[in-house]
């Protein structure tokens, strides 16, 4: 037989969907707050990491500006001993300036010149003295302009200045009447190979030359001496006196001009001494 349902089962139907509703519900809040989660985990996850990469990277840069002030402490230092170094290095090569340059002074100043002082600002030497005369002193620069060591001289003041009243008057004060200023500019012979280098070794050779010690007579051997002397001894011999009745011949009776014989059998000691004193063959042995 049929069955029929009077219960109210439209309200029991719409209770049920709205049961299925909310837990669709439910369940969608519960799935966006895990997505929520999710996005807002991995953006810290991101934001995290970027933060621990700019702190490595800050610590980096602080590790560089470190190498970088340690950089330019080296710079400094390698700076300041390049400087030593070129000081250092100019001192070797102009060490021997000052010998050369006092050595010049000495061999260029002439006679009738004499320097009172000598001034030295960077490359350029200024010398005051004396002088006898104008020529002295043109002549002073000459020798300066061919010394090498000290090259375009330039007179400053030349002028006749007798001694001051309070002054103490010596010889070399009235010998000197002139009283002149010049400058000379310092060659360096390491500046220039091609020139001034060439310069220096002719000063040298001639600094070298002139130290030389002379040679003396007295220093020779004495076997050198005595064979010198018996040499003049045995090419002109002494001439032999002759008879009283040879007087007869002018040449003979002249006693300025001897007549020569024939060279002796051999040089005695006293030979070897000094040349004999000619004998006279005049009237007197007659």
């Amino acid at each position: 037989m049929a069955k029929i349902n009077l219960l109210p089962w439209r309200a029991e139907r719409r209770a049920a969907r709205q049961r299925d509703f909310y837990a669709m519900l439910g369940v969608a809040a519960i799935g966006g707050l895990l997505l929520s989660f999710m996005i807002w985990f991995y953006y810290d996850r991101q934001i995290s990491g970027q933060n621990d990469r700019n702190q490595f990277l800050q610590t980096e840069i602080d590790k560089v500006k470190a190498q970088n002030e340690e950089i330019k402490a080296l710079d400094k230092q390698k700076d300041r001993l390049l400087a030593r170094k070129k000081v250092i290095e100019e001192l070797q090569a102009n060490r021997s300036q000052m010998v050369h340059l006092f050595d010049s002074l000495v061999r260029t100043i002439p006679d009738g010149v004499a320097l009172s002082n000598i001034k030295q600002e960077g490359e350029m030497l200024t010398l005051e003295g004396r002088a006898q005369s104008n020529a002295r002193v043109s002549a002073y620069m000459r020798n300066l302009e061919g010394s090498g060591w000290m090259t375009k001289p330039d007179l400053a003041i030349i002028e006749a200045k007798p001694p001051e009243k309070n002054a103490v008057v010596n010889a070399t004060s009235r010998e000197l009447p002139y009283v002149f200023t010049l400058q000379v500019k310092l060659a360096n012979p390491n500046e220039n190979e091609d020139g001034t280098a060439k310069v220096a070794d002719a000063a040298d050779v001639a600094t070298s030359a002139a130290d030389a010690p002379a040679v003396n007579a007295a220093d020779t051997p004495a076997a050198a001496v005595s064979s010198d002397a018996a040499i003049p001894a045995a090419t002109n011999p002494a001439p032999v006196a002759t008879p009283a009745t040879e007087t007869a011949n002018p040449d003979a009776a002249n006693p300025a001009n001897p007549v020569p014989q024939p060279a002796a059998p051999a040089a005695t000691p006293a030979d070897a001494e000094g040349p004999s004193t000619p004998v006279n063959t005049g009237g007197n042995q007659s």
